[in-house]
């Protein structure tokens, strides 16, 4: 059953209740929440992905829930729970859906070592992925929400999910968070795609998430080959080009980017000198989104030799 198939008095059944369990790529969360603007957020943008029945295992329990007390009325804020701890700050309660996806990905990048994962976005092409590792700032969620308007699959903006055992990347195909600037760029550059209401004045900035392509939802279970790292980085008025780096800095820098190089001892490190090895690495420079996926394009088509 999908989420959308559930109604929104069901939905909120659910999340009041037993909770809301949400599968999205190898995860299973179960959801628990009476905020409803978390609702509304889920309602908008996971009506595609698949729920499960109650009784059904959970990778992981996400409850988000107001402060008791005084507080409660003073200043209205969000607590983010995971098995009785509190991993962040209170949040303003208007920030409960985004609070609602950095959860999401806390507990992946903290929790689920049977990858090893990176902070990168990915898409895909004719079965070849491109891992895109950046800091905040760079322009890789807009480059990659461009990229998907475009006709390359989503797979992660956040998280790359890389197999210790083959070195496949495994979906994780959820929201693409956009902010500030970002916003209006997607917006006009790809108008027919499906934002949630910006919240303002996080750590982040401005902040919304754009949904992710139905298509590219029902996709989640295949798996996709590595084939370039890509370094991005938005610089004002610059012309598109990719530049070629050495795979032993790659692979330091990758390492930098992961949140489980440490954990994963010799197997990670295995699996990320595999990687490098796999892939052509760049550098890359953009300032429009339009030269940027011409560029793009043309590496998936020397690849399929078009």
């Amino acid at each position: 059953m999908r989420l959308a198939e559930l109604g929104a008095s069901e939905l909120l059944r659910r999340l009041r209740g037993e909770g809301l369990l949400l599968r999205t790529g190898p995860f299973t969360t179960r959801v628990l929440t009476p905020i409803d603007a978390v609702a509304r957020g889920l309602e908008l943008l996971y009506g595609h992905y698949p729920v499960l029945d109650s009784a059904e295992f959970a990778d992981f329990t996400v409850t988000l829930a107001r402060p008791g007390g005084l507080l409660r009325r003073l200043r209205p804020q969000v607590l983010f729970t995971y098995d009785g701890a509190l991993p962040f700050e209170p949040l303003p309660i208007d920030h409960a859906f985004p609070l609602f996806e950095w959860a999401m990905n806390w507990c992946i990048s903290s929790q689920a070592h049977q990858y090893l994962t990176l902070h990168a976005a990915v898409i895909e092409r004719n079965g070849c992925a491109v891992i895109m590792p950046a800091p905040p700032g760079s322009g890789k969620s807009t480059l990659c929400a461009g990229l998907v308007s475009r006709g390359w699959r989503l797979l992660s903006d956040e998280l790359a999910l890389i197999s210790l055992t083959d070195g496949s990347l495994t979906p994780l195909c959820r929201p693409i968070s956009l902010k500030n600037r970002s916003i209006d760029i997607m917006k006009a550059y790809a108008p027919e795609a499906v934002f949630n209401v910006v919240t303002h004045d996080t750590s982040k900035g401005s902040v919304t998430h754009m949904k992710a392509d139905p298509a590219h939802v029902a996709r989640m279970a295949e798996t996709a080959r590595p084939r370039w790292i890509i370094f991005p980085k938005y610089v004002a008025d610059a012309p598109a080009a990719l530049a070629p780096r050495s795979r032993a800095g790659s692979l330091l820098d990758l390492g930098r980017n992961s949140f489980n190089y440490m954990v994963q001892g010799l197997p990670g490190f295995e699996c990320l000198s595999d990687l490098v090895d796999a892939c052509q690495c760049y550098t890359f420079e953009y300032s429009q989104l339009n030269d940027a996926v011409a560029l793009f394009d043309s590496l998936a088509r020397q690849e399929s030799g078009e």
